[in-house]
Formats: C-alpha cells, sequence, structure tokens
C-alpha cells in the first residue's frame, strides 16, 4: 500500500503509529514519514495528518476505525472490514453521520477489470454456476505444524483462511449478485484454530457459487462465471483480475484494462481522486457491497463452528 502512496500525487505518509518504537521508526524511515508514535491517542490527536489506514488483526479493525472516526479522521481500513455485520452497519452509519470517507481497503473494487466483468456478463447468459479457487500457501502454516499458534489463524484475533484469502472470492460474487440466498462453509482446520483452508457454498436464485480457499496448499487461481449461453474466465482469479476472457457459441474475446500490475496502485490512485474531488459518495456506495461481504462471512462461519470473542 505504501508503495503506491508513494507514486501518488495528492497523499503523502505523514506518521506511522506501531506498539513498538523500532518497528514504527523502520516503516517511517523506508518510507519518508515524519513522526512515530506508540500511544494511538497522540497518533489521532496529530493535527496534520487527516486519513487513517488500519491494517492490524482483524478483530481491532471495529474498534480502531469507530476511534479513528470519533477523533475526526478518514479511515481505510483493511479487508476484512469488522468481523460482525452489526459493527460494518454501525460504522457506515458513523462515518456518514460525521462526514468522513470510509473505505474498506480490498483492491478488487478499484479494478478497471471489474468495470469490463460487469459490462460483459450478460453476454453468458442466465448465470448457472460459478467456480472461485484463491490457494496461496502461507509461511505462517509452516508454524501452525511447529505447534505455534500465528494471529492469522487465531481465532482470537479474527483469524482463518475463509476472513483472508477466500474474502476475495466472496467479494467478488457480492460485487457481483449481491447477497445469497444462503452461505454454508467446510473448513480445514487445526485443532482449534480457525481454518487452514475450506470450500464456501453460497445458493442464489437460480445458481450456486462455490468458492474454495487456502493457505496450507497452492494451485491454479482462477474465477469462472457458467451461463447458458456461454462462460467467462478470469485468469488469476478473484484478486487481481489479471484477464477476463469471454466465451460464447458465437465468439471469444479477451480483455484487460489493467496496465499496471500492481493492483493496490488503482486503490490508492482512485482513493485519493475521490477524496481530493470530495466525492463521499462514490466512496459510500461501494459500502454496502461490503456490508454484504461481512453478513455472507459471519453467517458462514458461525454455522461452520469458527467463533471469535464476542460471538
Amino acid at each position: 500500500m505504501l508503495d503506491q502512496v508513494n507514486v501518488t500525487d495528492g497523499i503523502r505518509l505523514t506518521a506511522v503509529y506501531s506498539r513498538t518504537e523500532e518497528k514504527g521508526r523502520q516503516v517511517a524511515a523506508e518510507y519518508g514519514a515524519d513522526r512515530v508514535y506508540t500511544d494511538l491517542d497522540a497518533f489521532l490527536a496529530d493535527e496534520e495528518m487527516n486519513t487513517v489506514y488500519i491494517a492490524s488483526p482483524n478483530l481491532l479493525h471495529y474498534e480502531q476505525t469507530r476511534k479513528t472516526l470519533l477523533a475526526g479522521k478518514h479511515v481505510i481500513c483493511e479487508k476484512p472490514f469488522c468481523t460482525k455485520a452489526d459493527q460494518a452497519r454501525e460504522l457506515t452509519a458513523l462515518a456518514k453521520e460525521k462526514r468522513l470517507f470510509l473505505a474498506d481497503a480490498v483492491p478488487t473494487a478499484f479494478l478497471p477489470n471489474l468495470e469490463v466483468l460487469k459490462r460483459e456478463l450478460p453476454k453468458v447468459g442466465k448465470v448457472r454456476l460459478v467456480l472461485g479457487n484463491y490457494s496461496q500457501y502461507s509461511s505462517r502454516y509452516d508454524l501452525v505444524l511447529q505447534g505455534e499458534v500465528p494471529n492469522v489463524f487465531n481465532p482470537e484475533y479474527g483469524g482463518g483462511c475463509l476472513m483472508d484469502i477466500n474474502f476475495y472470492n466472496v467479494y467478488l460474487n457480492a460485487a457481483l449478485f449481491g447477497k445469497p440466498m444462503s452461505s454454508v462453509y467446510y473448513p480445514n482446520r487445526c485443532g482449534e484454530l480457525a481454518d487452514t483452508s475450506g470450500v464456501l457454498i453460497m445458493q442464489y436464485d437460480g445458481f450456486v457459487s462455490s468458492s474454495a480457499g487456502a493457505k496450507d496448499t497452492w494451485g491454479v487461481n482462477y474465477f469462472q462465471i457458467e451461463g447458458e449461453k456461454g462462460h467467462i474466465y478470469i485468469r488469476d482469479g478473484s484478486n487481481g483480475l489479471a484477464e477476463i476472457r469471454v466465451v460464447t457459441k458465437d465468439s471469444e474475446e479477451t480483455f484487460d484494462w489493467q496496465d499496471n500490475p500492481e493492483w493496490r496502485f488503482y486503490e490508492v490512485q482512485k482513493l485519493t481522486e475521490y477524496m481530493l474531488a470530495g466525492d463521499y459518495e462514490a466512496v459510500y456506495g461501494r459500502l454496502d457491497v461490503m456490508i454484504h461481504v461481512i453478513e455472507i462471512l459471519e453467517e458462514a462461519r458461525k454455522k461452520a463452528g469458527i467463533l471469535f470473542p464476542g460471538d
């Protein structure tokens, strides 16, 4: 994210908050921040800073976002935005009440190829099947095999593959088709840890969507939408939307509107553009999708017995 901030006009890193001064100073030195804080209240009181990017463990997102909004700062919060849908709705209402920007940092939402996908979707006719896979082996899974409990797999911090890797599959489904009628998740778990991989089944009106995600394996990442008149294949899957191939009985076309391989580039560029223009509605409009995503994730993980503090 900060690499893209450094190449975008109109935005710069001013201050860093970290629990340890040493780590904060490392980030500040690398990306040119003026100040480092180890006290969150002091950090939020910094008058020169007007926007906070939150990239802490999942379970801290709600509390830290709420505190930042109450301090009068705009927020860009990493996914998953919250672990509970009622929290997401509360924060959305608070941001609108205080007229502050609130964005969920999901690069997929800002990719040019997402607009291509929406435009081309009607060509395949009535959708009957959606298949997605996003598998990315995590070095932290090696720690799990050694008996450790890294935060990314710890339910105490809202961790797990569904909330991390499979999130992108869920987001793309929600962005294209809205909220399903029901969601069921079949996870692989290691003892009391959150899931390390699994398959989410979402039942829509007229079609079913299957989303596989894994942090304990790797494979070919893809996303495919199959309709009665053709199909759409997305190379590299729901995360980067690297290429859109549309195949029907009469034609085959390939689209790619993304010249920059760094998918966060488009996110930082667009958010900066919206904020400088004061285009609140462009940002608020995306929050409806985010709330649907959190509703899907919350329903699915609870049915699967993956519970977080407060559940």
